[in-house]
């Protein structure tokens, strides 16, 4: 694909990009990335954006009368839907014998099955985007056994697995489909799980000192990943995981 179709730093003028889990963390400094680069977004979430520049619509993924009602209100608003980001998610701790049935149907339906309504309720108009893309927010856990972190780590595998599986059914179409993987991001998200460890600051140490990089990912880190993957630049990536983890997966330095 040529460099010059589209205006420098502005490749995804014109396009219209949906972000779940819109309002904060990973998802805000995706819906910033995007939008600096010429993108309409809109945001799902369980709360209304605080930031105005952009259409935020609260939706319930685990509801799939409310997916359907947020996607036609963002398509009658925009005129359709080019780039779709799962980003919503929540977490679990704990090992196999820890969490009920019921929270492991609630992580799931969130993490897996919120996944699958937003981009089943998306995909008729993705599939009339000329520059059609996914990406999903999985996590390094999927690839690398961290204690207490089962029923979370089971989730993310599920959601990797289903991005390779949705990356071959639609590449037919012309529809790509990736995921990021992160390792721990500076996020509010990690900010509430220090907040409620026994010992917060022993908490941060151990997550910082387990990553390569001896620090945290920050959420535009990740977002600048989900960026790429979903650029119309990026036309030849497909069924990608694109790990963003300090090294985590892949170095073994002490």
């Amino acid at each position: 694909m040529s460099l010059d179709k589209f205006p420098l730093g502005q490749e995804f003028l014109g396009l219209i990009a949906v972000i779940t889990g819109g309002t904060g963390g990973i998802g805000s400094a995706t819906a910033d990335y995007l939008s600096a680069r010429g993108a309409k977004v809109a945001l799902l979430d369980t709360s209304e954006s605080s930031n105005n520049k952009y259409f935020s619509i609260i939706c319930d993924i685990t509801n799939d009368a409310e997916v359907m009602d947020a996607i036609a209100t963002i398509v009658k608003k925009f005129g359709g839907i080019d780039i779709l980001i799962n980003n919503a998610g929540i977490g679990a701790g704990g090992d196999v014998a820890t969490n009920s049935d019921s929270e492991w149907q609630k992580v799931f339906d969130v993490n897996v099955f919120g996944a699958v309504r937003v981009t089943r309720a998306a995909m008729e108009y993705l599939k009339k985007s000329s520059n059609p893309a996914i990406v999903n927010t999985c996590s390094v856990v999927s690839e690398i056994g961290i204690p207490n972190r089962a029923l979370y780590s089971a989730s993310k595998g599920a959601l990797e697995a289903l991005t390779r599986a949705m990356a071959a059914d639609y590449l037919p179409l012309g529809i790509r489909i990736n995921a990021v993987s992160p390792a721990t991001a500076d996020t509010p998200w990690v900010a509430r799980l220090l907040s409620d460890a026994p010992d917060p600051a022993a908490m941060s140490a151990s997550l910082i000192a387990r990553q390569p990089m001896k620090r945290l990912i920050s959420a535009e880190e990740v977002a600048h990943a989900i960026a790429y993957l979903a650029s119309p630049l990026s036309g030849s990536t497909t069924g990608t995981i694109l790990k963003v983890d300090a090294g985590l997966h892949s170095l073994r330095i002490n």
